[in-house]
């Protein structure tokens, strides 16, 4: 009996290991010339057709544009990694996110009549906002009131400049209201942990008041980020035009 067991645990054995030699003869023989061999933890047969992902940064930690620059460069060279519609003009979304320029923002609150305080001790939300008037407004109320039970102050909201001349028909009936609102630590001065951890809350707090009145709020407003270290948005529209419209942004 204890021969016949271990004769059915080497047979097991063999053709798992078979099996595992199979994958990996079959990949082989699909693979594109120049794939790599499995080494280390590195198994090419393990790679997946995911989206898309750049990341650059200055060693030396100087802020610049050119990081701008390079990252929607990035994006270019990322463009078949990103899904189109029927509309080539629709893309599932291809964004950026950087670090909060603080002296920019300083100087777009100080035009729109508030005041940021020093770098850390605000967050940026990016918000995706229904086109009705009247719902904005309710949302816009929602988050006041929310942002205030949870400790946190409501710093201000800027209304983002855009430009939609390169977005497919498909898109323009569906495009969104984009603001951003600015979030400050509150009275408590909360540490940076308690912070981003408030605000994650706050997000799913907003969300189900929201929810509550009456609406599906995935159809009227969505929190696109909202964090006191970065910025970023994520637009549904393809790599090439998001850097022809920054390009012509910065002229």
């Amino acid at each position: 009996m204890q021969a016949r067991r271990t004769g059915r645990k080497n047979i097991a054995r063999r053709s798992a290991k078979q099996s595992r030699a199979d994958e990996h003869l079959s990949f082989r023989d699909i693979a594109a010339p120049g794939t790599p061999s499995a080494r280390g933890l590195y198994d090419p047969a393990l790679d997946k057709d995911s989206c898309g992902v750049g990341f650059i940064a200055d060693l030396k930690g100087r802020k610049s544009h050119k990081i701008i620059d390079d990252g929607l460069t990035i994006l270019l060279n990322l463009e078949h990694r990103g899904a189109v519609g029927a509309d080539p003009r629709m893309g599932d979304g291809a964004g950026i996110l950087v670090q909060i320029p603080h002296k920019f923002f300083a100087k777009e609150a100080a035009r729109l009549g508030f005041k940021l305080p020093k770098p850390g001790e605000y967050a940026v939300g990016y918000l995706f906002m229904p086109t009705d008037v009247n719902w904005r407004q309710i949302i816009r109320d929602v988050y006041a009131e929310v942002i205030a039970r949870e400790g946190l102050s409501l710093l201000g909201l800027r209304e983002v400049p855009t430009d939609n001349s390169t977005l497919g028909e498909s898109v323009k009936p569906t495009e969104p209201v984009h603001l951003q609102v600015f979030i400050g630590r509150g009275k408590k001065k909360f540490s940076e942990t308690e912070f981003e951890r408030r605000l994650y809350i706050l997000r799913k707090s907003i969300s189900n008041a929201i929810s509550r009145c009456g609406r599906d709020s995935s159809t009227g407003m969505f929190w696109c980020f909202g964090t006191p270290r970065f910025a970023g948005d994520r637009p549904r529209s393809g790599p090439p035009r998001r850097s022809r419209r920054a390009r012509r942004a910065r002229r």
